[in-house]
């Protein structure tokens, strides 16, 4: 019995040996890629004064062996955590009413006892579930107007916050003026130097 007869499949059939072995035309290819990529390694090692491997083998390693993936930074920045939190329980709750409308819709299909008070559940839901998608917006509101929006030249809470800054300088500025003042003996009092 031939390879031919053993392996049975069309794509064998006619394909390559090469040292005995019958190759695929999608084993060659990889092959191919393989040794396209070393061979494109080597010359720029060469290029670059690297001195070149004898036997090349270990840039193809080098090559045939990339991550599985490249960290890439992150194009918007992570939520807070109480906005977070606020726009997972709001998911959760709309994902809930959206099944208990459709336990309401296929029960009153299907002519069930448990329509009525299914129902009455979704439209329960529903109110909590709009209650939710809004606290994700009014906890994003208020953490924003706490700590301020991101920290750029422009961003108004940058300057809201030197102003207040300026504010309690100056006040603490006069209570120690006031301090001084008194305990110098009473308010009016010049002192001759």
């Amino acid at each position: 019995m031939g390879s031919d007869t053993v392996t049975g499949t069309a794509e064998r059939r006619g394909a390559p040996r090469v040292g005995g072995v019958q190759v695929t035309a999608r084993q060659e290819a990889a092959a191919t890629d393989r040794d396209h990529l070393a061979d494109e390694a080597e010359t720029t090692a060469r290029e670059a004064g690297v001195p070149a491997h004898k036997e090349g083998r270990d840039v193809r390693e080098q090559q045939y062996y990339r991550p599985l993936w490249v960290e890439e930074p992150a194009r918007r920045r992570r939520l807070p955590d109480p906005v977070r939190t606020a726009a997972v329980r709001s998911v959760l709750l709309i994902a809930l009413t959206l099944i208990q409308a459709m336990v309401a819709f296929l029960c009153t299909m299907a002519g069930s006892w448990l329509a009525f008070p299914m129902v009455i559940s979704s439209v329960v839901s529903t109110i909590v579930a709009t209650w939710g998608a809004l606290d994700v917006w009014v906890t994003r509101q208020v953490w924003s107007q706490r700590n301020g929006v991101v920290s750029m030249p422009s961003s108004t809470a940058r300057a809201l916050r030197r102003e207040r800054r300026r504010a309690r300088r100056q006040a603490r500025a006069a209570e120690r003026t006031q301090e001084r003042i008194r305990r110098r003996g009473g308010a009016g009092q010049l002192s001759h130097s």
